[in-house]
């Protein structure tokens, strides 16, 4: 690395999830008074499904996309201090990277910001190079119980991802960039990318990024959007909301820095594992927490995270809303009555098409996991029907929530109007994908499934 070894960078974090909602300025520019080294986000996550890669549709508003960008990298060119996004776009897609350069050209232009470098990460993976491990005798093994990885997955896969660590980042800042814009990234990356470029040792930078990565739910009370600060050092971290009522506590650090894992304290990436069982927080004064203690034991050989998706159908809703205590009581027979009835009148076989009741006020949210076993006094049902064709799906959400309006269950009084829909009309959704890949594959070089370029934005005076 290029860098001097410092003893100390600050990273200041603007948003857990760029976009999404617009993030609150009053405390990222609270944040540059503490004159930061790095401004960092993350803009995407595979938490949102696997539709929006799928689609290639972002999940965030372009409106909300360029104020952040618009305030973070006026910032960054104000201040002469990097710039770090990634996971852009919501889903970290090619495309979705492009975008972002485009938003930062735009706003380069609109502010004659000058000459400065820009990096753009692509980490889009080729099936044909998946496909050609695979006929090499590679194992790409799954993650959660997934069997390894197939030609024939791959094959009915649209497109994959590879998350990224710390090296695409590290070589874009050892090239000069003051912007980064990357696709796909494991979290941890976007902040422990710029401190162990600086000489921070691995454990304090990538167990940073762990606690960074989502903003201010570091801190408490719970504040969404709003910016905080890292103090890295050689042996600890000290973390600090920028948002007048927040404090970062013991509690509310170590409680952020444990979540989402099936193991609290261990936490992998490409080039090996974090682990965070040794960790300390100690409060520093009422606003601050210091965290010490992390390890990173460095792998034999890196490894990439693999994200697919395939398409499964068009999709459908109708909405529909029930309170008779008895229908309630017997959802499981209205259920099936409604299923019956659109088997019974329709030509698709049931390999064509695909019905799901999402009953909201029973089991909506978590379905058969639900362990509550309280009737709510009134419930509403999210029938999805998704099909080969816009029509079919459109006809079969119809048909299955109007069922409900003359549903025959042994018992009931009303001979109709059992139901209640918000609109009498099925509403055309966005198509429905599924995850179809969550593999590691080994490679040689952390950097071989990724590309890295660099522009130049020039001054527009």
């Amino acid at each position: 690395m290029e860098t001097e070894t410092v003893t100390e960078i600050k990273i200041l974090c603007p948003t857990g999830h760029l976009a999404t909602v617009p993030f609150e300025e009053e405390s990222f520019y609270k944040g540059l008074e503490k004159d930061p080294d790095f401004i960092c986000a993350d803009s995407g996550s595979s938490d949102i499904g696997p539709q929006p890669f799928g689609s290639d549709k972002s999940l965030s508003q372009r409106e909300f996309q360029k104020h952040d960008l618009e305030h973070m990298l006026l910032a960054s060119r104000d201040r002469d201090i990097p710039m770090i996004i990634g996971s852009a776009s919501d889903t970290g897609s090619d495309e979705g990277v492009d975008g972002f350069l485009e938003i930062i050209e735009e706003i380069a232009a609109e502010y004659n910001l000058g000459e400065f470098t820009v990096a753009a990460i692509h980490s889009e993976v080729d099936k044909d190079v998946l496909l050609k491990k695979i006929d090499e005798g590679e194992d790409i093994d799954g993650l959660n119980n997934r069997d390894k990885l197939t030609k024939e997955i791959i094959n009915n896969s649209r497109r994959v991802l590879g998350a990224v660590g710390v090296d695409p980042y590290i070589e874009a800042l050892d090239q000069g960039a003051d912007v980064i814009i990357a696709g796909r990234s494991v979290d941890p990356a976007i902040f422990a990318a710029p401190a162990i470029w600086s000489g921070i040792p691995e454990g304090v930078a990538y167990s940073s990024g762990k606690i960074l990565e989502c903003a201010s739910l570091l801190a408490e009370p719970y504040a969404g959007k709003e910016s905080v600060l890292g103090t890295i050092r050689s042996d600890e971290a000290i973390f600090e909301s920028m948002c007048d009522y927040q404090r970062a506590t013991p509690e509310s650090v170590s409680a952020h820095a444990m979540y989402e894992r099936a193991n609290p304290y261990i936490e992998k990436v490409p080039r090996g594992e974090l682990d965070m069982s040794e960790c300390v927080y100690e409060s520093v004064d009422e606003e601050r927490t210091r965290v010490s203690g992390a390890k990173f034991e460095t792998s034999n050989k890196p490894s990439i995270k693999l994200e697919g998706v395939k398409k499964v159908g068009e999709r459908a809703l109708m909405m529909i809303g029930i309170r008779d205590p008895y229908l309630i009581e017997n959802m499981d027979q209205l259920l099936d009555w409604s299923r019956d009835t659109v088997s019974k009148k329709t030509d698709n076989g049931d390999d064509d098409y695909q019905l799901h009741y999402h009953v909201y006020g029973l089991n909506g949210v978590m379905g058969e996991l639900e362990p509550s076993g309280e009737k709510s006094h009134e419930v509403g049902i999210a029938v999805e029907a998704i099909a080969d064709t816009k029509e079919t799906a459109n006809k079969l959400a119809f048909m299955a929530g109007m069922s409900f309006f003359y549903v025959r269950v042994e018992g009931a009084k009303a001979s109709s109007g059992n139901m209640a829909p918000i609109s009498r009309e099925a509403m055309q959704m966005n198509p429905a994908y599924e995850w179809t890949i969550n593999h590691v594959v080994e490679v040689d070089d952390p950097m071989e499934l990724c590309d890295m370029k660099l522009k130049t934005m020039e001054d527009q005076q």
